[in-house]
């Protein structure tokens, strides 16, 4: 409860033992074995400090921190409790708190993204379960990252795929990049390439993304103005022990890089509880506790106050460990010399109270006690005090699925961080930057291509000029040789034309000379047929006058006729003879 303008936890005998707001950036504790009171004693804290105006974080691992958001209910252990407290007196109240849900798989509260970049290569080398190797390889890809965005190249690393991506971007660039950024093992690419493949599939998709959690939207208060608690549900997350403590120490991270310097303030700004606070430290490389050790020292300056809870205090490295003022001690088991010697360290670590043995008490303590010891207004740890712790005022235990989707969806951040978006980042980049170096390999394809062509094309020009000019050889021979056979042919034909003009000249001489001669024979011809007629048509007038004369002696006209016709005939026959015989 929030009283007398302190965080009252609870009463040692008739005294109440409280926590001074303006000591609660020095950090605290609740430790205690299981079942010993631990989340009642959160759930009280967590609703002073919130009654007190301060923000205050869960990490609600079992899921029974949700009913904050709920007023308690009476039973009669609790009705007992709150008369044994005098709590009525004390303006005790059953009430809900202003919560926010929140899940990194967004299934029970809002979704918690961050980016790949805000984890950083540190944390997420923890995520990934890689040794220190293969981590400096991971702080290398996010170096060339980092330079390649100062070279204006949209290099931002916000979700796994533009991580993939820029991992097998160094990894086909690797030669190229050892000479500048030191040796690149192709072995350590391919461990980290499967790791974050391996981390895909268990929902990294999910929470590395945008829009990421602005570590501000936490620091708000309702208009009663009580702090806001924001609710983690980390039910799902603890099964990944690492990927759980190192999500929440980034989430610390963030608050110490993002909240300005404050100093000393009458109350934090902001208080964080880390519940399974050992996972943050188991197996945890030096440079992760260092950075631990760094953000529990420095925080405090930026009114951050973070309470460690876990089951022995033993699970906190002493250099934490010196730096929580409150700590609240559940009983622990010490059945075991190792138990025993763990419980006397943990009492030992109190300042001591004469009136009791504080290792004693601490074995024997009941559900519901712890040993506390806070720091007073001067900053001065206080005796150690056996206490009674109050009972908190909203409802212990889960809430209903149906409950939890409404008080998300009434949510003024619910529009804001419902949906993802996925912005140009690394990945777009390097697809364009693919897709120009396979244009430009293309392009080049495409040039060497067209310069075989053109070669080609050119050796094809000067065959085919070299055959042109073969075949205008043949062809200037061809034609001479025709030429040449044509002269030939047409001498032959002019001394065939010349042989056959003398032939025919011979012809028509010889022609001529024969009708010259024909001439002359038929003049001679002529007279001879002329002589030849007179002496024919004489010889037939001889004849027939003889033939007649014949036939007058062989008597009458038929006689003188015949014998007329034979002798014509007779005397025709006797000078054709004669001149052919001429």
């Amino acid at each position: 409860m929030y009283n007398e303008e302190k965080i009252w936890i609870g009463r040692s005998g008739e005294e109440k033992v409280f926590i001074y707001p303006s000591m609660a950036n020095r950090h605290g504790m609740i430790a205690g074995a299981t079942g010993t009171g631990k989340t009642v004693t959160l759930k009280v804290l967590a609703e002073s400090f919130s009654d007190c105006g301060v923000p205050v974080f869960l990490a609600d691992v079992k899921g029974d921190l949700a009913g904050m958001c709920r007023p308690g209910v009476e039973t009669e252990d609790m009705n007992k409790r709150i008369e044994r407290f005098a709590l009525n007196d004390e303006g005790f109240a059953f009430k809900s708190y202003p919560t926010e849900f929140w899940d990194v798989y967004a299934q029970k509260g809002l979704p918690l993204r961050t980016t790949v970049t805000e984890m950083g290569p540190l944390l997420l080398g923890r995520i990934l379960g890689l040794n220190e190797t293969q981590t400096d390889i991971l702080t290398v890809i996010f170096r060339i990252a980092d330079d390649m965005l100062a070279e204006d190249k949209n290099m931002l690393l916000i979700d796994t795929k533009d991580l993939r991506s820029m991992i097998s971007y160094v990894t086909e660039n690797c030669k190229e990049l050892s000479v500048k950024y030191g040796n690149i093992p192709t072995q350590s690419l391919g461990v980290i390439m499967r790791s974050v493949m391996a981390l895909e599939a268990e929902g990294a998709d999910r929470f590395f993304g945008e829009p990421a959690l602005d570590i501000r939207d936490w620091i708000t208060r309702s208009p009663e103005g009580r702090g806001t608690i924001q609710v983690l549900d980390c039910q799902t997350l603890i099964n990944n022990p690492n990927m759980y403590s190192t999500f929440l120490l980034w989430m610390l991270s963030e608050l110490f890089e993002t909240l300005p310097e404050a100093g000393d303030l009458d109350r934090p700004k902001m208080v964080f509880f880390f519940d399974e606070a050992h996972l943050l430290f188991d197996s945890a490389p030096k440079a992760l506790l260092d950075k631990v050790e760094q953000v529990v020292k420095l925080i405090r300056s930026k009114g951050v106050g973070v309470f460690f809870i876990t089951q022995n205090p033993r699970d906190i490295p002493d250099a934490v460990l010196a730096q929580l003022g409150t700590k609240i001690q559940h009983a622990l088991h010490a059945y075991t010399p190792g138990e025993q010697k763990a419980c006397r360290a943990a009492a030992q670590s109190f300042r001591e109270n004469p009136e009791f043995d504080t290792y004693e008490v601490l074995t024997s303590l009941g559900i519901g006690e712890a040993l506390v010891s806070v720091l007073d207004e001067q900053g001065i740890p206080t005796i150690v005090k056996q206490t009674k712790i109050l009972p908190p005022q909203s409802r212990m235990g889960a809430i209903d699925d149906e409950d939890r989707a409404g008080e998300i969806s009434r949510s003024f951040l619910h529009l804001k961080y419902d949906e993802s978006v996925d912005r140009d980042s690394a990945y777009e980049f390097l697809i364009r930057l693919k897709a120009k170096e396979d244009e430009e390999v293309r392009n080049a394809l495409l040039e060497k291509q067209r310069e075989k062509e053109e070669a080609e094309a050119e050796k094809l020009r000067l065959k085919e000029e070299e055959a042109a000019r073969k075949q205008a050889e043949r062809e200037e021979a061809a034609a001479k040789k025709q030429a040449e056979k044509e002269e030939a042919a047409a001498r032959r034909e002019a001394e065939r034309e010349a042989a056959r003009a003398e032939a025919a000249k011979k012809k028509e001489e010889e022609a001529a000379k024969k009708k010259a001669e024909r001439e002359e024979a038929a003049k001679k011809n002529a007279v001879k047929n002329a002589v030849k007629g007179v002496a024919s048509s004489t010889a037939g007038t001889v004849g027939r006058e003889v033939g007649n004369a014949l036939g007058k002696t062989m008597g009458g006209s038929f006689g003188k006729k015949v014998g007329g016709n034979v002798g014509a005939s007779l005397g025709r026959g006797i000078i054709g003879t004669l001149f052919k015989l001429k």
